[in-house]
């Protein structure tokens, strides 16, 4: 939990994605590729297995896969659970640039 407050205490937008690899699209991994490319060092992008990060998940009431939250400066902006584009995404970080 120290390390994931860290990952979101920046001053830039923090796209995470919580996932489970049995129920990841093929191409989702090309999506927050693809926003991560658009957004450059303007925004950090980060997947972050459910199982694998079980206390997390829980602590933060992650249910639903995929669950996409956005941070900025330890705060907690947005967040939608199913699947989104890359342009849909690459959209909703730059509201908090």
């Amino acid at each position: 939990m120290t390390k994931f407050g860290e990952l979101i205490g920046v001053n830039i937008p923090v796209l995470i994605d919580f996932y489970a690899d049995w129920n990841e699209v093929e191409n989702s991994t090309d999506t927050l590729r693809d926003v991560a490319a658009a957004l450059g060092d303007k925004a950090k992008v980060i997947k972050i297995d459910i199982k694998k990060n079980e206390t997390l998940a829980d602590a933060l009431r992650v249910k639903g896969n995929p669950t996409f939250i956005i941070y900025k400066n330890g705060e907690m902006k947005w967040r939608q659970t199913g699947h989104q584009d890359a342009n849909t995404l690459i959209g909703l970080v730059q509201k908090y640039f």
